[in-house]
């Protein structure tokens, strides 16, 4: 299996699956569904160096978190789809 290591304040995030469904019962086809805005951080970078201090990541691996719904670059990896984003455009940490 690869392995990746985001660099600088860069996150790799594995997002969660698209609603299959509404909560009716009405099945959503693949063209509708919305892109998901959750997911899960699956590896980070070291941080960002601004002004010659070192700024450590605020997010760790296994967060959920909430992103942008166009934040980040899709990037397929050993079949499974994930997001490489700033740290910036991570929202907020869902607990």
């Amino acid at each position: 299996m690869a392995k990746i290591k985001p660099l600088g304040d860069r996150v790799l995030v594995q997002a969660e699956p698209a609603e299959e469904k509404t909560s009716s019962g009405i099945i959503i086809p693949d063209t509708a569904k919305e892109k998901p805005q959750q997911g899960t951080v699956v590896a980070v970078g070291a941080g960002k160096v601004e002004n010659g201090n070192k700024i450590e990541m605020s997010v760790k691996k296994g967060d959920k978190v909430l992103y942008g719904k166009y934040a980040g670059t899709e990037v397929t990896l050993d079949g499974e789809e994930y997001l490489i984003m700033r740290e910036s455009d991570i929202m907020g940490i869902v607990s």
